[in-house]
């Protein structure tokens, strides 16, 4: 083949290639003649077609599979033989050569913006401060706490007044939307606590001042991030019937509960709740030190990203923007911002992005820091258990849609990256507070 560069900008190169007549021809002719070992026509015998008649029949569809091949081996014959890294798949324009049964050469362009050069920086000057902190006994009494609450009987009040806060009202409601009964709004004997947590905002407050036997018909509007789409962000009305008041039973907070709840007494509850929090602020701990291992890195990344990564990263943010600024939920700051301003925002957090992945997968290139096939199925695994019941779903799945199971693997990747960088950073343990921990600092762009 024949190769003449017509770009050199920056990351983006261009080429024209050219691909002889000849070439193409030996290769349609090969597969013609492969085609004809396997037909079956009457009055000739198995694999003795003649050409023509082959030709005739399948001389079109073998033209476009010997182009699109030959133009997929030139482009990457072209990457190879002059060490190209394509950022992201090569554009390739067709200029000759494509007529169904044609003579002439193969001419197409292609444009391709290259991976960038990228030197990793010494790892062992940076310095990460790693936060820690101790389950203190308010927070294990408040999870105490909470699961007491969840073991409390209730006992019925026999006085009939009305219900105020703190009192649990047993009701039937029927939810309706535009007047229509929908599905799974209706239901009977519902226990609200009134001052508590779990209905939609406005219930629960309606039903306060209502007694035993009384009817009323309230009006809620339901969240925009509502579980079911087809109710959420919509106006709709319930139906109330209250039928009667109770009151919770506080449980007392010792063994008799811990065995209620399966445990041989609370000490044994004690040391579960406390190995949970543990976890969670090693969790917290691990993401702290990552996003601060991550600002560090990314004052490193004095390379240039390839613009067509940019634009692909920054259209996938900018879709959840649209959707959040739809659904009222951007954040107060952006709020404030117009469009261009908004826009010019998230293009520098698309670029850091981009920035930090190649930086990241250069360390990685570069130490030999893969993933292996147990930690793929270990990650297949954990997103088949999100799903009781339809475990062996998943795990088709990701069997038939291989680029799917690829998802799981940049994550994995990364972590491991950042591991391997953490262990070569002068690192510092800070004892803060478990407040403190929780405290998520400013992003940076």
């Amino acid at each position: 083949m024949q190769v003449t560069e017509t770009l050199s900008a920056g990351l983006k190169r261009g080429f024209t290639v050219t691909v002889p007549a000849g070439e193409l021809e030996s290769k349609r002719t090969a597969r013609l003649k492969e085609l004809g070992q396997s037909m079956n026509l009457p009055g000739f015998r198995p694999g003795k077609v003649p050409l023509s008649i082959v030709k005739q029949r399948y001389g079109d569809a073998v033209q476009g599979e010997v182009l699109e091949q030959a133009v997929s081996d030139a482009t990457r014959a072209l990457m190879d033989e002059r060490g190209l890294r394509p950022a992201m798949q090569p554009r390739v324009d067709l200029v000759a050569g494509a007529e169904p049964g044609g003579k002439a050469d193969l001419e197409f362009k292609v444009e391709v913006e290259l991976l960038p050069d990228i030197a990793q920086p010494d790892l062992s000057t940076l310095s990460l401060t790693r936060l820690k902190a101790t389950p203190d006994a308010e927070t294990i009494d408040k999870a105490l706490k909470d699961i007491a609450s969840r073991q409390r009987d209730f006992e019925t009040i026999e006085d009939v007044r009305p219900a105020a806060q703190g009192d649990v009202v047993v009701v039937d409601f029927v939810g309706k939307v535009d007047g229509v009964a929908f599905e799974g709004g209706t239901a009977q004997d519902v226990n609200v606590e009134l001052g508590g947590a779990g209905f939609i905002p406005g219930f629960a407050e309606q039903i306060e001042g209502m007694s035993p036997g009384e009817e009323k018909v309230i009006t809620v509007t339901f969240p925009a991030d509502y579980s079911a789409e087809n109710l959420a962000g919509k106006e709709a009305t319930f139906d109330i019937t209250a039928k009667a008041l109770k009151r919770p039973v506080d449980v007392e907070i010792d063994d008799e509960m811990a065995k209620k709840i399966g445990f041989e007494g609370l000490e044994q509850v004690r040391e579960l709740i406390t190995r949970q929090v543990e976890q969670e602020y090693e969790q917290l701990s691990r993401l702290r030190i990552k996003r601060e291992l991550l600002d560090a890195l990314a004052e490193k990344t004095d390379f240039e990203a390839p613009q067509g990564m940019v634009e692909a990263e920054f259209a996938q943010i900018w879709q959840r923007v649209e959707a959040d600024r739809k659904a009222g939920e951007l954040d107060e700051e952006d709020k404030e911002k117009d469009e261009d301003t908004l826009r010019a925002d998230y293009r520098k957090i698309a670029e850091r992005r981009v920035k930090l992945g190649l930086l990241l997968a250069e360390i990685g290139r570069a130490n030999a820091i893969t993933v292996s096939q147990d930690e793929m199925l270990q990650a297949i695994r954990a997103e088949a258990m999100r799903y009781p019941g339809q475990e062996q779903q998943v795990f088709e799945f990701f069997r038939k849609n291989p680029q799917a199971a690829e998802s799981l693997r940049g994550p994995i990747f990364e972590n491991k990256v950042v591991d391997y960088v953490i262990e070569l950073a002068t690192v510092e343990d800070k004892d803060v507070t478990p407040k403190e921990l929780a405290e998520i600092p400013p992003a940076d762009l």
